[in-house]
């Protein structure tokens, strides 16, 4: 009997039991078709991760634990799902369970350890379990069975010691004289940028310790902020690596006992955002390739908003466009998500605004092939003035030009309102830190695509957009004049970003030192920034909490991003040392 087991690479949709559990169902069936005698889902595949606030409610645990327990197989499956909870627990557990054709289901396992951290929060939903996971024999074959944060542990790369490691207890229960033909993992590891370099570590890690083939199932697709990339993996004791394409749905077929022989198969009619679709086999001296930051992070960016449409039923989207980097790259990305004929922009000059603003605006629509409407501002802008007289005249200058922007927000959310679409906001990772946006005008919208990108990166993407329509013919939809130009808001005569900001690059280095690296005000300075820029950097970043509280849902990709990751007071004095 063969030893081929399915890693089902798939995007659940949260909440949605009954179409998770269809889509399982038709993997299953394609595994069947193509030799597997094992498959595998990936962690919560049933209700979708992460389920947040619906694991409170008892009825929707025990639905989705029914669910899986029914799902039809021609084959054994180890399906994750939330489990009420037995005995004197009180919480669900994380669980997953066995399926065998003709047979009752059965318990696998439930989750050991629960992360806290980051942007995860178990120990308020579950009650962890305390003893490995292991079936032995599931179609002749010993399985030790973990989920997720189970195995990162003994990787020593979490920020928790918790007192327990179900890799050393499988790999001690071989010791006694119970051989596991392989370890699984069920897994829903959030994306960020580089992360496969971390998990590919993990993988190989465990198998080494195990001694045994240690195989991780991750779930694909954007789930809220929170975005999957799949690459599901296998790794052998000798540290050789099979790793499966990311950002597309597939079934990773791993024969344990020749990795050679791994096999990727795309999904029926599932989105793909990666050109190099295919298994990788890595020998053990080496590391997986992957792709270019800009390549990584368009793929990232695009799966997020289309999966955010989709999930959440618009099909269509309005966007504000400047003839800036931000609002070029946004549209870009959002007709790549939903095809241009869905996407529509707005461009609203104002009497600061310069004439490449709107030439630039309707070159990359020209290019993106996208509908695009310019609507003046003068007019409006006039006559909120003269209402507003004095108030404005005698008040903080920043006021009369946030008029300029708060007029935009109301033209854009007419648009998105009037055709049943969704405005997306089009700031970035840099400015929402200093605050360089305005509350109800720029910062209106659904979503955020580029919330989560550095300055730095947002030109990054901005080159990939590019070389990708040149590599297929077609014109590039960033202009020279948008990547070459200075940043500027266009609110007052002249405007320059720099006028208030440092040069973004240094300013990008500064915030993402002190965001995602946690080094303090002395330390920036000790790496050689300049002690007043850093102390204004961080001044403004704690002085703006307020406007992040307020912004759209963003794609998280980088290794912290504001809101779940970044968990600030709001009304507090902090000096951002």
């Amino acid at each position: 009997m063969g030893r081929i087991i399915a890693l089902l690479q798939l995007d659940p949709t949260v909440g949605d039991v009954e179409g998770n559990i269809a889509e399982i169902e038709a993997a299953a069936r394609l595994a069947a078709e193509n030799g597997a005698s094992l498959a595998i889902t990936s962690e919560l595949a049933v209700s979708g991760y992460p389920p947040r606030d619906l694991l409170l409610q008892p009825q929707f645990v025990s639905r989705c634990a029914g669910a899986a327990e029914s799902i039809e197989s021609s084959i054994p499956m180890i399906v994750g799902t939330p489990l009420p909870p037995v005995g004197e627990r009180h919480r669900p557990g994380n669980g997953a369970i066995r399926i065998v054709p003709g047979r009752r289901s059965a318990i696998a396992t439930r989750k050991q350890l629960l992360p806290t951290y980051d942007v995860f929060d178990e120990g308020r939903y579950f009650e962890p379990d305390d003893n490995p996971g292991i079936l032995r024999q599931v179609n002749g074959m010993g399985i030790g069975v973990t989920i997720c944060e189970d195995a990162w542990q003994h990787a020593g790369i979490v920020p928790l010691d918790y007192g327990t490691d179900p890799i050393e207890q499988l790999a001690n229960w071989e010791h006694q004289g119970e051989p596991l033909a392989a370890t699984i993992n069920l897994s829903s590891s959030p994306y960020h940028l580089h992360k496969e370099d971390t998990r590919a570590g993990v993988a190989r890690i465990c198998a080494k310790t195990l001694e045994h083939p240690f195989l991780l199932c991750n779930q694909v697709g954007g789930n809220d902020d929170l975005l999957f990339d799949g690459r599901s993996l296998a790794a052998w004791p000798d540290g050789t690596l099979v790793q499966a394409p990311g950002w597309c749905m597939g079934l990773l077929l791993i024969d344990i006992d020749n990795p050679a022989a791994a096999r990727w198969i795309p999904y029926p009619d599932g989105e793909c955002e990666n050109c190099e679709c295919s298994v990788q086999v890595v020998s053990p001296d080496a590391e997986p390739k992957i792709q270019s930051a800009g390549d990584d992070l368009l793929c990232a960016l695009t799966t997020g908003l289309r999966d955010y449409c989709r999930k959440s039923g618009m099909e269509r989207i309005v966007l504000g466009m400047s003839g800036g980097i931000d609002s070029s790259v946004a549209a870009a990305v959002a007709c790549r998500a939903l095809g241009a004929d869905n996407v529509v922009g707005l461009s609203m000059p104002s009497r600061y605004s310069s004439d490449h603003s709107i030439a630039d605006a309707k070159s990359t629509a020209e290019a993106l092939e996208m509908r695009l409407e310019v609507l003046s501002l003068e007019e409006i802008h006039t006559v909120t003035e003269d209402l507003l007289g004095e108030t404005l005249t005698k008040g903080e200058p920043v006021a009369a030009e946030n008029i300029q922007a708060r007029l935009r927000g109301l033209l854009i959310m007419a648009h998105a309102n009037a055709a049943g679409a969704m405005a997306i906001a089009t700031g970035n990772k840099s400015e929402l830190a200093q605050g360089y946006c305005t509350l109800y005008g720029d910062m209106v919208g659904g979503y955020a695509p580029l919330g989560d990108l550095w300055k730095s990166e947002v030109y990054a993407v901005a080159e990939t957009l590019n070389a990708k329509a040149k590599s297929a013919g077609r014109t590039p939809p960033i202009t020279r004049s948008t990547l070459t130009k200075p940043p500027s808001a266009e609110l007052a005569p002249n405007q320059l970003d720099v006028d208030t900001l440092p040069p973004y690059d240094e300013l990008d280095r500064i915030l993402q030192g002190h965001i995602e690296e946690g080094l303090s005000a002395e330390e920036l300075v000790a790496a050689g920034e300049d002690a007043k820029t850093v102390s204004e950097v961080l001044k403004r970043l704690y002085a703006n909490e307020h406007k992040r509280w307020q912004m759209a849902p963003s794609a998280r990709v980088s290794r912290r991003a504001f809101g779940q990751g970044w968990r600030q007071p709001l009304a507090a004095r902090i000096n951002g040392s």
